[in-house]
């Protein structure tokens, strides 16, 4: 199976992209502003590393070169690899000021709850989707199965290797086939570098800052009270919104005594109530102009962050520019 990076990693892998997330999350657009995500200056200052903005073409020609360089990698191993077709297995989802319109949150809400006839059909789609190396796996030994699976991905860790968390330290190095071909096509990662391990230390900070902004504060205040006028009291931040209805999710698995989940009609009950709680948080946001507040709050801190580490992000820059 895929390697499963640290926590470590994955936090430093945030850390660069923070901003972009924190945007997006805030639903860009619900406020009626005119700034959204793709005006983040720090994100433009590391497009030279991050190669640009990502959309589905492009990602879907990058997992292309890398399936060719596992076919071929596979072939020196003396295993036969068919290249899949990333098109039949991922999709970025809606698309995002599709998903910022009254319109789709009244029909999906968050998107976070799925009723039984929406993961019906996922299913159904899942089931459509032919694996081309089934055939091929299903026809070797099971030592042999162990061992194409071993050159594909590296080496299961041990228990020892293992983090209490279940993670690990992910090294491409030990990824066998894929992990040298995502390497070849994506380049040395520059989160790994301990060289920046400050810098992007620093820059997840921004998270913790911006909710202490005053003009934040202030902004989450109001929407605390229009929400509370909607009927939904007791909410401080805008995530919190979220948070009621993932905790409810979560509560139908934990100490249920029906091992197979909740029945349709609670999935349904609480798709309605998250749609519902959506519906208000985004008229509300909309009646602030919450995300011309927010954005304009964390670009200043994004802009003076960039000013403070100016020398740093230079040298990030010139290691890992892309070239794109």
């Amino acid at each position: 199976m895929p390697s499963r990076p640290s926590a470590r990693t994955l936090a430093l892998t945030l850390a660069i992209t923070a901003t972009v997330t924190l945007a997006a999350c805030s639903d860009g657009g619900t406020g009626g502003g005119e700034l959204t995500y793709e005006d983040s200056p720090l994100s433009k200052y590391l497009d030279a590393v991050n190669g640009g903005a990502w959309d589905e073409e492009r990602f879907a020609k990058q997992q292309q070169e890398i399936e060719e360089l596992v076919a071929a990698c596979m072939a020196d191993e003396g295993f036969e690899y068919t290249p899949v077709d990333s098109s039949q297995t991922m999709s970025f989802g809606a698309d995002p000021e599709e998903r910022n319109t009254e319109a789709w949150i009244a029909a999906n809400g968050w998107g976070m709850v799925q009723t039984e006839e929406e993961m019906e059909a996922q299913q159904a789609e899942a089931e459509a989707y032919v694996d081309p190396n089934q055939p091929y796996v299903e026809s070797l030994s099971p030592s042999e199965q162990e061992a194409y699976y071993a050159t594909l991905y590296g080496t299961p860790p041990t228990e020892e290797e293992l983090n209490d968390d279940g993670s690990y330290e992910y090294s491409w190095e030990n990824g066998g086939c894929n992990g040298f071909a995502s390497h070849e096509v994506q380049g040395e990662s520059f989160w790994e570098d301990e060289r920046f391990a400050g810098l992007m230390e620093e820059m997840g900070t921004l998270w913790e800052e911006l909710p202490k902004q005053p003009e934040i504060v202030e902004l989450n205040r109001n929407w605390s009270e229009c929400m509370a006028d909607a009927g939904y009291p007791d909410l401080e931040l805008r995530w919190d919104a979220q948070t009621v209805i993932s905790d409810q999710m979560n509560a139908f698995w934990e100490g249920q005594e029906n091992p197979e989940g909740p029945s349709a009609e609670e999935l349904r009950e609480l798709k309605e109530q998250e749609i519902e709680m959506a519906l208000a948080d985004f008229r509300c946001a909309k009646k602030l102009d919450y995300d011309t507040t927010q954005f304009t709050a964390q670009f200043a801190l994004e802009q003076q962050f960039i000013d403070d580490h100016k020398a740093e992000l230079d040298e990030l820059v010139a290691a890992y520019a892309t070239g794109e």
